[in-house]
C-alpha cells in the first residue's frame, strides 16, 4: 500500500501500473444514438414551431425527421445492449436517479406520442435533446463528469443545429428560413459552449486534442463552421448550397458526438485524469510535470 501511495504522490500517472477506472462498455452505436436522439428531439420542437407559424412544408419536414430519429434510436440502443429484453427491462421501473431509465422512458414517450399528438411529442423534445449529456456526466469518467456544467449546452445547441440543418437540406429555400437560422444559431452556441468547456476542463480536457477524439473534434469544428457559413449565405438562394451546408453541419455534429465518446475512453485509460481533479478539489495543486 505504501508503494502505491508513493507512486501516486510523485507523478500521479500509475496505480500499480494499471488504470484506476475501467473504460466504458458502450459500443459504437452509442455516439450515433447521441446524435439521432438529439436530432429527433429538436426536430419535434422545430416542427411544432413551424406549424404554429403556418409554415406547413417546414412543419412536415420537422415531423418526419423527428419520426425517423425516434425510429432509429431504439434500434441503436438495443444493438448496444445486445438483447432486446435488456432494453425492455428499462421499463420495469421509472428510476429518477438513473439517466438511462429516464432517457428510455422519454424516448419511448416521444415516439409513441407522435402517433397521438404532435404537441405532446414536442413536450418531450427538449428533454430528449439534452438528457444524453446527463447520461454521460453521471458517470465517473473524468472528461465527462467534470464537463457536467457545459455538456448539456453543447448537446442541446448541437441538437438544434442538427434539426435546422436537416430541415434546411430538404425544404425549399423560400420555406427554410427558420431552419437555417436555427442551424446557424445552434452551431454558434454549441461551438462557444464546446470551447468554454475545453478551456474550463484544462488538463482534464486534453483528450479532446489527442488521438481519435482530437481528430473527430477538429473535423467537427471544421464541418460545423463550413456548414453554418453555407447556410447563412448561399443556401438562401441555392438548393444545392442548402444541401451541402446542411450535410456538412450534420457531419460536424455527428463528429462531435464521436469526439465526446472517444474522449471518454482516452480519459479512463490515464490515471492522471482521475487523480488530478481530486487533488485540485482538496487544494493540493497540480503534480510536477
Amino acid at each position: 500500500m505504501s508503494e502505491s501511495i508513493t507512486a501516486l504522490g510523485t507523478d500521479m500517472r500509475s496505480y500499480y501500473g494499471r488504470p484506476i477506472l475501467k473504460e466504458p462498455v458502450w459500443q459504437p452505436e452509442i455516439p450515433w444514438y447521441l446524435f439521432t436522439g438529439g436530432l429527433a428531439g429538436a426536430s419535434s420542437l422545430l416542427g411544432l414551431a413551424a406549424r404554429a407559424t403556418g409554415n406547413r412544408p417546414l412543419a412536415k419536414a420537422g415531423l418526419y425527421i423527428s419520426m425517423a430519429g425516434d425510429a432509429v434510436s431504439p434500434v441503436l440502443l438495443v444493438s448496444d445492449l445486445g438483447r432486446p429484453e435488456r432494453f425492455l427491462n428499462m421499463f420495469r421501473v421509472f428510476k429518477v436517479t438513473s439517466p438511462m431509465s429516464v432517457g428510455s422512458w422519454i424516448l419511448s414517450a416521444s415516439g409513441a406520442s407522435k402517433v397521438l399528438a404532435e404537441t405532446v411529442s414536442a413536450a418531450f423534445g427538449a428533454p430528449l435533446s439534452v438528457y444524453t449529456a446527463t447520461l454521460l456526466s453521471d458517470t465517473a469518467i473524468p472528461v465527462w463528469h467534470e464537463a457536467r456544467r457545459e455538456l448539456p449546452f453543447v448537446f442541446g445547441a448541437g441538437a438544434a443545429a442538427s434539426a435546422g440543418a436537416a430541415a434546411a437540406a430538404i425544404v425549399a429555400p423560400e420555406d427554410a428560413g427558420p431552419a437555417r437560422r436555427l442551424a446557424v444559431g445552434g452551431a454558434a452556441v454549441g461551438t462557444v459552449a464546446m470551447l468554454a468547456m475545453e478551456a474550463r476542463l484544462g488538463m482534464v480536457g486534453e483528450p479532446y486534442h489527442q488521438g481519435e477524439a482530437g481528430i473527430y473534434n477538429l473535423a467537427a469544428k471544421l464541418c460545423t463552421v463550413a456548414g453554418a457559413a453555407l447556410l447563412a449565405t448561399s443556401a438562401k438562394r441555392s438548393r444545392l448550397a442548402a444541401i451541402a451546408g446542411g450535410g456538412l453541419l450534420l457531419a460536424g455534429e455527428a463528429a462531435l458526438r464521436w469526439s465526446v465518446f472517444k474522449a471518454g475512453f482516452q480519459s479512463a485509460r490515464d490515471p492522471k485524469y482521475v487523480v488530478e481533479p481530486q487533488r485540485r478539489r482538496k487544494g493540493w495543486g497540480l503534480t510536477p510535470a
